[in-house]
């Protein structure tokens, strides 16, 4: 089942999302205006559109009756079944916004669904989609929905899909290529309708890249039960106007923070991209990708401005370059240790336990730490 509810945001106003269950494949579309977006303004992806008249659309379209390219198989579920998506594992770990998939999720409606947790709402957000909207490939025994993975590229292709109920209308035929390099492409075959003739009320219609973050807390409900929120955080839109027969669009992933596994490359890369690395994650991250809450729930942002500021001030003047490198590894090793027992001291009292005393020890050697370092 599902549960709608009304949240109050951090700009004011409200804003509108639901509570998702896993464990169910069957799709239930989920409108625009239901989905709440977290505004991000860095860009994840370059984009280039190819005409039908461009030379160069015809290089991305996979012949999947090439043998070359390795075993096609053609998903029998997927191929005989209306708003359905199957789980497919990968051969290669895919970079998707910098996060590094085993796992995807074909759909029947021209989609592949990114994310970790699978639900109902399959279609609002976490997508790769050349051309969702409402197909029914068990409309007709020539639709099928086929899949090859050669090790360099998974690729996905919807072939003579049929608008449900809309047979007369025509068959579809595009595909979209993950690359393991992280670039994404999708080429369309045969499209004989415009998209804004697609569009109806029966299903979203979409193109482009999407992602984002799930939050779980408490429910309301009952005591045992978890409720999970999914916020949008970015979304690359192409220009429906340009999806006609023969054309291609490809996406390049740029540089982000979670590609970065130590402290020295995450800060190096922290004018460019906002990066900061969470000491006690091990992570490299501007607090804005999938493992959000965890990143909330350790409070590294904190931690890390604190850091940055005792850092700053516990530096010595000295003249002296050998004294002064000498103190300033005293200085960083105490910082260090500081970094470490402000790390518990936040996750202590943001995650309350009857260990009271556990925390006082925290905090009172964070005080007695904090007055040495100041009065070096």
């Amino acid at each position: 089942g599902e549960a709608s509810k009304v949240q109050s945001s951090a700009q004011g106003g409200e804003r509108k999302s639901r509570e998702v269950h896993a464990g169910d494949l069957t799709i239930d579309t989920l409108p625009d205006n239901m989905t709440h977006l977290v505004e991000d303004s860095r860009n994840y992806y370059t984009q280039r559109s190819f005409g039908p008249d461009d030379r160069r659309a015809g290089a991305f379209w996979v012949d999947m009756d090439d043998l070359q390219h390795g075993q096609v198989r053609m998903h029998g579920l997927l191929s005989n079944t209306h708003k359905q998506a199957a789980r497919v594992a990968l051969s290669f770990p895919f970079p998707f916004y910098g996060h590094y998939l085993k796992q995807i999720t074909i759909a029947t409606g021209g989609f592949i669904f990114m994310g970790d947790v699978t639900h109902r709402m399959l279609t609002a957000t976490q997508y790769v989609a050349p051309l969702m909207a409402n197909f029914d490939p068990s409309s007709a025994k020539e639709s099928t929905v086929q899949y090859l993975d050669n090790g360099e590229v998974f690729v996905v292709q919807w072939e003579r899909v049929r608008l449900h109920g809309r047979d007369s209308e025509g068959e579809f035929t595009f595909q979209a290529a993950l690359y393991r390099s992280g670039t994404i492409t999708f080429s369309y075959r045969d499209i004989p309708l415009s998209v804004e003739q697609i569009i109806s009320g029966q299903h979203p219609v979409k193109a482009g890249l999407s992602d984002a973050f799930m939050v779980v807390k408490p429910s309301s409900k009952t005591g045992d039960a978890r409720q999970r929120t999914i916020y949008e955080y970015h979304r690359v839109q192409i220009d429906t106007a340009k999806i006609t027969n023969n054309c291609a669009f490809e996406f390049t992933a740029l540089p982000s923070c979670l590609q970065h596994n130590s402290c020295v490359l995450c800060l190096s890369a922290n004018q460019t991209l906002g990066c900061k690395w969470c000491h006690v994650l091990q992570r490299c991250s501007d607090g804005m990708d999938r493992h959000r809450q965890e990143w909330l729930d350790y409070a590294c942002s904190e931690v890390v401005q604190l850091f940055i500021l005792y850092v700053k001030s516990a530096i010595p003047k000295n003249t002296n370059r050998f004294a002064s490198a000498g103190a300033t590894a005293g200085v960083v090793a105490g910082v260090a240790l500081l970094l470490a027992l402000l790390v518990l001291a936040l996750f202590l009292h943001r995650h309350p336990t009857p260990s009271h005393h556990l925390r006082q020890v925290g905090r009172d050697k964070i005080q007695h730490l904090h007055r040495n370092i100041t009065d070096r």
